[in-house]
């Protein structure tokens, strides 16, 4: 019979990963000036590409993977939903305050309620943009603390 000792040591690639108590990332390393506006431009980017990437012909309204991710029924939301979280790893990584962090998280969240809902949830995709309102208030608070 097997036990379940806690820990995931043989773990590869995931830092200091020892369990679900603990960071799968490791210690939040600290970023100088430079590493913050190069980690905030490559979320900016990906932001870009997950919410506004594309532009409808004839149109000016503008949609990302996401959007053409939660077209497909179930998964596609769940997808969708995960690249967004990834930008929410960065955000921690980068050492955003709790309160912001929950904000960004409540974004992440209502995206994702709202976007299982058949049409109008992808309706409100396109409109709301997660991923881009999240950058925006990581940007507004780095510059706010003088940071960038």
């Amino acid at each position: 019979m097997m036990t379940y000792s806690g820990t995931f040591s043989g773990a590869r690639g995931f830092g200091s990963f020892r369990g679900f108590g603990r960071s799968f990332a490791g210690a939040a390393r600290p970023y100088d000036a430079a590493s913050r506006r190069a980690a905030l431009d490559r979320l900016d980017m990906l932001a870009t590409v997950f919410d506004t990437a594309f532009i409808l012909p004839g149109t000016n309204i503008r949609f990302g993977v996401e959007s053409l991710l939660r077209l497909v029924p179930g998964i596609g939301d769940a997808l969708a939903s995960a690249l967004s979280c990834y930008l929410l790893i960065e955000a921690h990584r980068l050492g955003v305050p709790k309160l912001l962090f929950a904000r960004m998280v409540a974004n992440v969240l209502l995206e994702g309620a709202v976007g299982t809902v058949p049409i109008a949830g992808d309706a409100f995709d396109v409109y709301f943009r997660a991923n881009r309102r999240n950058v925006a208030l990581l940007r507004e608070h780095f510059a706010r603390r003088g940071y960038l």
